[in-house]
């Protein structure tokens, strides 16, 4: 039996865990032990950090995987390529770790291969040169440069409220250090790809759902996003030189964009790896049938991923709870959609203040587009 090498053990890699299994593999879980369904479900669990590298490549040594993965985690990405690589198994360059998870250098990046991107600077603290600002036009956004889950986002329509808003940044960031950069106009959406050798492969378009300014928490997804195909065109030849340019290759990837009234598409940023909140374990087969989670699998194991020739033609969307309004809006999708899953819902006694904080969700499937957006969302369409 192949040993696979899996960095991290949360409910999200559980679904990569119980995916390796699946297909036959012998699961290696690393993991700061805490108590996730991961160190249960694995074949073997060790409680080691997923930032401590050296002692996991020193324990992959002896162990000697077929192939070292994660999904939806830009932290465990950087493990996942350091022990491949120096295993001699497949994985992004070394200049991707740094590009595609450092977002001033992701910046700068697509900058310098021609992909539309927001003016930015960086910063270390409150203490900086404000005449900076001034080649920025507000709002603007400040965000830690190493950090997801919509943590310590801050859009801003003057300088009232920078300071708050990059000391907090900062506080949040790995490397201490927040971007600001200029507000990218448009509704959001994502484009899930995998790629083997270089060669890209388009899997979805993800239309996104967030709370709004300031914080823009991540309330829905819903997949396929109702773009027409000339437009899906531009989407995808963008992201595709975008993936180029963070030199992207033998992974997943998901790219988040925003697309304004005239077709322009700006990127957002974009994760050498699933994107998280479900779309690339769920939304991404339920919409397509394209098996996601094994194609990282393969890809990592040196095969190329499979895709269907076919892909199914329905909605999936996932809806988290927020407040007890939402509640009710699950009561509703239940009457009116298929439930693919209802996570544990916490009690409603706490602030969301971010992606982590959340108190739940559900994910439905439909062949009515529209439905979807009105009853969990509110959108007439």
């Amino acid at each position: 039996m192949e040993r696979i090498v899996i960095i991290g053990a949360n409910s999200f890699q559980n679904r990569l865990i119980l995916k390796a299994k699946e297909l036959g593999y012998e699961t290696h879980v690393f993991a700061w032990q805490c108590g996730d369904v991961g160190e249960k479900t694995a074949d073997h669990f060790y409680p080691i950090s997923i930032t401590e590298k050296e002692e996991i490549l020193k324990v992959c040594r002896e162990i000697q995987p077929a192939a070292v993965c994660s999904v939806a985690s830009d932290l465990a990405v950087l493990t996942v390529n350091y022990v491949a690589r120096n295993l001699g198994l497949p994985c992004n360059s070394a200049r991707c770790d740094v590009i595609a998870t450092n977002k001033f250098e992701m910046r700068n990046a697509l900058e310098a291969a021609g992909v539309r991107t927001p003016r930015h600077i960086k910063v270390y603290g409150t203490d900086f040169d404000r005449s900076k600002l001034d080649r920025l036009n507000f709002p603007i956004i400040v965000k830690p440069t190493d950090r997801s889950g919509s943590r310590a986002i801050y859009e801003l329509f003057s300088k009232d409220g920078l300071e708050e808003a990059v000391k907090d940044a900062v506080g949040q960031s790995f490397e201490k250090a927040a971007i600001i950069e200029e507000y990218i106009e448009g509704n959001e959406y994502s484009c899930e790809c995998i790629s083997y050798h270089g060669k890209h492969h388009f899997l979805a378009l993800t239309e996104k759902h967030t709370t709004g300014a300031p914080h823009y928490i991540e309330t829905g997804h819903v997949e396929p996003a109702n773009i027409s195909p000339e437009i899906c065109e531009k989407i995808r030849q963008t992201v595709f030189k975008a993936l180029d340019a963070l030199e992207i290759s033998d992974s997943a990837s998901h790219a988040e964009f925003k697309l304004d009234s005239k077709g322009n598409v700006g990127i957002i940023e974009i994760g050498a790896r699933m994107g998280g909140d479900c779309i690339g374990s769920d939304l991404v087969y339920l919409s397509t049938g394209n098996d996601f989670l094994r194609m990282v699998i393969d890809v990592a194991r040196g095969k190329e991923p499979e895709l269907v020739k076919e892909p199914e033609q329905q909605v999936a969307a996932i809806r988290f709870i927020m407040n007890t309004k939402d509640l009710e809006i699950l009561e509703r999708a239940k009457k009116q959609f298929r439930m693919e899953f209802v996570s544990d819902i916490e009690k409603v006694d706490h602030a969301v203040v971010d992606s982590s904080t959340r108190l739940g969700y559900f994910i439905v499937t439909t062949k009515d587009y529209g439905k979807v957006e009105e009853v969990l969302f509110g959108n007439n369409k």
